[in-house]
C-alpha cells in the first residue's frame, strides 16, 4: 500500500480484507431492461469519455484488457443497516446524471461514431443487496475485478464486509463515470446520508447535483468554435511540434508495452520533513512554487539522464470552473502541456518551469482530440504507451488538507488500482508536512520496472541536492556536453 495525497493506494489484488459477512448490491434485472430501452441522447461524450471508451475498444479488439476501475473503500462504525444503505446507494446513483447514461459505438473501424443512450427516468435505477456470506480474499478481489465495462450501463459496484464492531463500505466504479474528486465527495455523501438515517432523522437534503451532461454540451460548444488560429490551439500545435509532431514520451526503455498484461505501482520518499521546508524556501527564493520547484526536478531528472535541454511536460488539471461542476459526479480532466528548459541552476530552472506551467494551464480546457481534429499532419500519441504524465498533489491544501486527511485516517479510506494494464507511465508528487513522496505506474515487465527506478532514483538525488542547495550545475553541464 502507497500514499497518494493522504489516501492509500494499492492494487485489489493486494487487498486482503479482515474476513467478515460480504453484501453486495448489483443494478436489479428491471433497471438493466430500463437501461437497454433508454433512447439515443443528441449530448456527446466528453472527450475523456470518448478516449477511454475507444481505448477500451481498441484494447478489447487486441483481446487485451486496460486499467479503468477506480476502487475505494472506507469503514463505519457498528453492524450495517442492510435497508438503509441500499437506500443510499441508490440515491446516489439516482441524483448524479452521469449514471444515467451508457454508451455505443455506431459504424466500424475509425469512423465509427459514440452514441449516448440516457435513462429518463433516475427512479428506474435500482440496486438490490444480496447476502454472500464468507467470501475469500479471492472471491472479494474477483468480485470487483468483474465491474461491467464502459460499455454497459452498470459499470459500478457496491459492497460491504461486516465485521463484530464495524463495516467496510467499497465502491468500484469505471473511470468513465468519475474522477479523483470522486473520493472526498461520494466519502462525504454516503456517510452525511447513512448517518441521517439511522439517527431517524429521515433522507437528509443534499444541495441540488450539478449535471455532467450540462459539461459535456458547454464543452462541445467550446471546442467546435476552435479554429487552427485560436490561440490555445496555437499554443498545443507548438507544443506538439516541438516534439517532432507528437506528444512526448517516457525517455527510457519500456520493454514491449503491447504485451504487457497487468500495470505496476512503485513509490519511495524523495524528501524527509527537513528537506521538504528547505526545498520550498529554494523554490520561493527563485520566485516559483513547490509546484515549479517538481517540474523543474523533472526537466533536471531528465536531462541527467539523457542530456534532453528541454523536459516537455503533460500535467493533468482538472476543468471544474462553476459552483455546480463542484456539486458534480463526472470526469473532469484536462491536460496542460508545457515545456521547462534546463538552466544552469535549480532556481532559474525552477523560475522557467512556474513561468511556464502558469502560462499554459488554460490549455487543459482543449482536449487534445480536438486539436488533431484541426492539425491532421499531427501523430496521436501511441495506442500501446501513450504519454508520460507528471501530477503534483499538495497535501496541505483542499481537498487534501489535514481535516480532510484526519477523516480519511480515522475511517481507513483507501483507493485501489484494478492492476490492469498500464501502458504508459503516470507520476504523482506528494507533498505532505513530514515528507514528500512519488508514486508511479508502468507497465509490469523488467525492463519497465528496471528504467522507472533508475528514472526515480535520479529524482530523488536531484530533489535532495536542491534542498541542500548543492549545484546541480556539474551534472547538467557535463551531460550537455555529451556529443548528440
Amino acid at each position: 500500500m502507497v500514499v497518494v495525497g493522504h489516501l492509500g493506494l494499492g492494487t485489489i489484488t493486494d487487498w486482503i480484507p479482515v474476513p467478515g459477512v460480504s453484501w453486495t448490491w448489483c443494478a436489479t434485472p428491471a433497471s438493466i431492461q430500463a437501461a437497454r430501452r433508454a433512447p439515443k441522447s443528441t449530448v456527446p461524450p466528453s472527450y475523456v469519455q470518448a478516449r477511454h471508451l475507444k481505448g477500451f475498444r481498441e484494447r478489447q479488439a487486441r483481446g487485451l484488457d486496460m486499467s479503468r476501475l477506480l476502487v475505494m473503500a472506507f469503514d463505519m462504525p457498528g453492524e450495517c443497516d442492510i435497508r438503509a444503505l441500499t437506500y443510499v446507494f441508490n440515491a446516489h446513483l439516482r441524483r448524479h446524471d452521469t449514471y444515467r447514461s451508457w454508451f455505443e459505438f455506431v459504424g466500424a473501424g475509425p469512423t465509427a461514431t459514440i452514441v449516448r443512450h440516457t435513462i429518463g427516468d433516475p427512479a428506474s435505477i435500482e440496486l438490490a443487496a444480496v447476502n454472500r456470506g464468507q467470501m475469500s480474499p479471492a472471491q472479494w478481489q474477483e468480485h470487483l475485478l468483474q465491474t461491467p465495462s464502459p460499455l454497459q450501463w452498470d459499470c459500478f459496484r457496491f459492497a460491504i464486509i461486516q465485521r463484530d464492531d464495524h463495516f467496510t463500505v467499497c465502491i468500484s466504479v469505471d473511470h468513465l463515470h468519475v474522477d479523483p474528486m470522486f473520493v472526498g465527495g461520494v466519502f462525504w455523501e454516503i456517510r452525511a446520508m447513512y448517518n441521517e438515517l439511522i439517527d431517524g432523522e429521515g433522507p437528509l437534503a443534499l444541495p441540488p447535483a450539478g449535471s455532467y451532461a450540462d459539461y459535456c454540451l458547454r464543452e462541445r460548444d467550446y471546442t467546435s468554435a476552435l479554429t487552427l488560429r485560436s490561440p490555445e490551439v496555437q499554443g498545443w500545435i507548438e507544443f506538439f511540434e516541438h516534439n517532432d509532431g507528437a506528444l512526448p514520451q517516457f525517455p527510457l526503455p519500456l520493454g514491449d508495452t503491447a504485451l504487457s498484461t497487468k500495470g505496476e505501482l512503485l513509490t519511495l520518499r524523495l524528501l524527509d520533513a527537513r528537506q521538504t521546508a528547505r526545498f520550498e524556501d529554494a523554490c520561493s527564493a527563485a520566485g516559483a512554487r513547490f509546484s515549479g520547484g517538481v517540474f523543474a526536478a523533472t526537466a533536471l531528472t531528465e536531462h541527467e539522464l539523457t542530456g534532453a535541454p528541454t523536459y516537455y511536460a503533460v500535467t493533468p488539471i482538472g476543468t471544474r470552473s462553476t459552483p455546480a461542476d463542484f456539486m458534480t459526479t463526472g470526469w473532469f480532466i484536462g491536460h496542460a502541456p508545457f515545456a521547462v528548459p534546463v538552466a544552469p541552476t535549480f532556481g532559474e530552472t525552477a523560475r522557467g518551469a512556474q513561468s511556464a506551467f502558469d502560462a499554459n494551464t488554460h490549455l487543459a480546457k482543449v482536449p487534445f482530440e480536438r486539436v488533431l481534429e484541426l492539425a491532421p499532419w499531427l501523430r496521436p500519441p501511441p495506442a500501446h504507451s501513450g504519454f508520460p504524465m507528471l501530477s503534483f498533489l499538495d497535501a496541505g491544501v483542499p481537498p487534501l488538507s489535514a481535516m480532510v486527511a484526519t477523516q480519511l485516517s480515522q475511517t481507513n479510506t483507501r483507493a485501489f488500482s484494478d492492476g490492469r494494464i498500464a501502458s504508459r507511465v503516470c507520476m504523482w508528487v506528494n507533498k505532505f508536512h513530514e515528507e514528500t513522496t512519488i508514486t508511479a505506474s508502468f507497465p509490469s515487465n523488467p525492463i519497465a520496472y528496471e528504467s522507472v527506478a533508475r528514472y526515480l532514483e535520479t529524482m530523488r538525488s536531484v530533489y535532495v541536492r536542491a534542498a541542500e542547495g548543492r549545484s546541480l550545475a556539474p551534472q547538467c553541464q557535463l551531460q550537455s556536453q555529451i556529443p548528440g
